[in-house]
């Protein structure tokens, strides 16, 4: 088995709230107010949609606003990946990953663990270079055919990118719910991902668009639960291991250093890591729009205060003349 590759969930399509456009010659993100399922294939025109995404909607040109889903894993922090996490806008790699407490960062020395103190405090964190980003992974359930949605793959994931406080915190809030209230049978209960709105004073009173995930409408919780025992027995008899699945899952995470692969990384980048001043929102999550207006616009940057943001991305100390001298592990 390679080592420094993560083993992340198979993927076989998107879940967005939004898209990346071209505007006089850039390519910018643009939010939406229903979901969009993608494959993985792009073309000139974007991302090309998923047969699912089509099979989903009640009639052509309704607004999808509600995914019927189920997890793979019974362990929530499996299902959604979250990170404190800057890339290298150049190359879309992977900078600094952390939760808040320590993080692995690359530097000159090579990857190192340091301390996070959070984007709100961290020097290196300036201008939404680092952001909460998170992944989630879910099956998707459609009617019908089985060659589409996940319902032919039980292992293959539609995956739900996001840079959005409101969802990151929605969705770890209902998975750590729902793993307490069914007795960590995550992964037998039907669901439902739903978009939700809001206005707050950051947005300007205008609507912002978050995910959450809920129970199947006309679902009770008694009944989802029960359901997921039921399943869960048969899975046994069958001889299925959903714990051992979640172990394959977690000893995969964690052979990379990072899980996002500079291809990856690429794509994360444009649309959620924006440059600083882009008028309009990640795609993934309209919760940023309102800070990314509220906000003041940031002074110019010279060249010297650029070369020290990145000389100390990379771990070296940069004195008060700008000229670098040892590595060091603090911010």
């Amino acid at each position: 088995m390679l080592k420094g590759l993560a083993l992340t969930p198979p993927v076989i399509g998107r879940i967005a709230i939004g898209r990346v456009v071209e505007k006089a010659g850039r390519r910018l993100p643009e939010k939406d107010d229903e979901f969009t399922l993608t494959s993985q294939v792009q073309n000139k025109e974007g991302w090309v949609p998923h047969p699912v995404d089509a099979q989903l909607r009640k009639e052509p040109g309704a607004k999808l606003r509600s995914i019927p889903v189920r997890l793979l894993f019974d362990d929530p922090d499996l299902s959604l990946r979250a990170n404190y996490t800057m890339f290298d806008r150049a190359t879309g790699r992977p900078l600094c990953v952390g939760d808040g407490e320590s993080c692995k960062r690359v530097t000159l020395s090579g990857m190192q663990s340091l301390p996070c103190p959070s984007p709100a405090v961290c020097a290196l964190a300036q201008d939404g270079n680092c952001k909460p980003y998170g992944r989630l992974y879910v099956r998707v359930e459609a009617d019908g055919s089985t060659e589409t949605g996940t319902a032919g793959d039980e292992l293959g994931s539609f995956v739900f990118r996001t840079t959005g406080f409101n969802s990151i915190r929605t969705l770890s809030a209902r998975l750590r719910y729902l793993f307490a209230v069914s007795g960590g049978l995550l992964a037998g209960l039907p669901l439902e991902l739903r978009l939700r709105g809001k206005s707050t004073t950051l947005s300007h009173r205008t609507p912002i668009y978050y995910v959450d995930l809920t129970l199947r409408a006309g679902s009770s919780l008694g009944q989802v639960v029960a359901l997921a025992r039921q399943e869960r027995v048969q899975q046994a008899a069958l001889g299925l291991d959903q714990a051992a699945l979640d172990e394959a899952a977690r000893q995969g995470l964690a052979l990379g250093e990072f899980e996002e692969s500079e291809e990856e990384g690429v794509e994360v980048v444009e649309e959620f890591y924006p440059e600083p001043g882009t008028e309009g929102a990640h795609p993934g999550d309209g919760d940023d729009l309102g800070t990314h207006r509220a906000r003041a616009p940031s002074p110019p940057i010279s060249l010297r205060g650029k070369l020290h943001r990145k000389k100390e991305a990379l771990g070296v100390r940069v004195t008060a003349t700008g000229d670098p001298g040892a590595s060091h592990a603090g911010a």
